[in-house]
């Protein structure tokens, strides 16, 4: 198998590359998160002009039709830069979920503006009573003539503070916890009967809860006339967990970097620490943790293709389960190698160890996705 990039994907791979190094200093990131919604819109646009809000877009639809090798390299310098647009959840899930069930004229009013940056979408799905059953959606939406009325709750809404709308999840019918019954609606950010509380999450993202009574939609608010889209909302979750092992893969590099970096220049007994050789093994140890996790987000990546569901959760829950265990291993490594320095804010290393415990928690952490395993068979079923 051909793991080298082709020309286009190197051409992307250099021009975001160039990009973070250009815009994304420890300080410029401090005042992005300061910013209004947590971060800077100026830059959006950027990534719009680049082409990578496009990215994952079918081309037909004003897109590039970008794969997930392409979401991959971009993630990684994300991580790298410790980035904290909304490129996750404003594109690589809501191109998952409007890609594979929008109707032909949702996709021509959705995605223009979505790729050109001028609409931003969140996606509202996590309930509080859910824990890492995605099918436990307790929200209700209801027909009554020619619209629908949606009451119910979401938590933790990535960047849903900032957005513009929402493709929020609803029950059409049956039970919280059922798989069936499911559908996607788009909601307007100002909507009437929707109410939100922005806040910002240990790693320098930001969230959002969402309370929704008696919201009235539009007949063709129901993306897609689906009302069976739990195998979409699976599908969306495995290729969002895809992006965040590529995008720890690339925090990780960065938090080693920092730390052999930190170990050539810090001096202790006359010379730097870096010289000792226990502390060299302990930079060896980070450096296999990071390339295991590395291959690892490679074949959770390219098994984001696979059409039989079992096995693509299979194989993406072997991919975190390795991802978290590295992301906490060189996290602990890299904060422990600093000393004292590290768990302060003024020192990088300390934020990327953040975002790594928080990818670990996302989407189910190590345990959860240990126990999935298991119980499908293992990896090798």
């Amino acid at each position: 198998m051909d793991f080298d990039l082709n020309d286009e994907q190197r051409l992307l791979k250099d021009s975001i590359d160039r990009l973070m190094a250009d815009r994304y200093g420890f300080e410029q990131r401090q005042g992005y998160i300061r910013a209004e919604g947590g971060y800077d819109r100026a830059l959006w646009l950027e990534y719009a002009g680049l082409g990578l809000l496009a990215l994952p877009f079918r081309e037909e639809d004003g897109g590039i039709g970008g794969g997930p090798e392409e979401v991959m390299l971009v993630m990684e310098a994300f991580g790298r830069a410790l980035a904290v647009e909304p490129y996750l959840a404003g594109v690589v899930m809501v191109s998952s979920l409007i890609n594979a069930l929008a109707d032909e004229a949702q996709r021509a009013a959705l995605v223009p503006a979505i790729v050109a940056g001028e609409t931003r979408f969140a996606i509202a799905h996590a309930e509080r009573a859910a824990g890492n059953r995605s099918a436990h959606v307790a929200t209700t939406a209801r027909a009554t003539g020619e619209s629908w009325i949606l009451d119910g709750a979401k938590t933790l809404v990535l960047h849903g503070g900032s957005a513009d709308a929402f493709l929020l999840t609803a029950r059409l019918s049956g039970k919280a916890g059922e798989d069936a019954g499911l559908g996607v609606f788009i909601v307007p950010a100002d909507v009437p009967g929707l109410s939100r509380r922005d806040y910002p999450t240990q790693d320098g993202m930001r969230a959002a809860e969402l309370t929704l009574d008696g919201v009235a939609l539009d007949a063709d608010a129901l993306l897609g006339d689906n009302r069976d889209a739990f195998s979409a909302l699976a599908r969306m979750q495995d290729e969002a967990i895809a992006a965040l092992c590529a995008e720890a893969v690339g925090a990780m590099e960065k938090a080693l970097e920092l730390t052999v970096d930190y170990l050539k220049v810090r001096k202790q007994f006359g010379r730097p620490i870096g010289d000792f050789q226990v502390l060299q093994h302990r930079a060896a140890e980070m450096l296999i943790e990071l390339e295991q996790a590395r291959s690892m987000a490679i074949y959770a990546t390219m098994m984001t293709r696979e059409p039989d569901s079992v096995a693509r959760s299979r194989a993406i829950s072997a991919a975190k389960v390795q991802i978290g265990k590295a992301a906490r291993f060189v996290g602990q490594q890299a904060v422990q190698l600093h000393g004292g320095i590290g768990v302060t804010m003024e020192a990088a290393v300390g934020h990327y160890f953040k975002r790594l415990t928080m990818i670990e928690k996302a989407f189910g952490d190590t345990d959860h996705h240990m126990t999935r395993l298991a119980e499908a068979g293992g990896l090798a079923a």
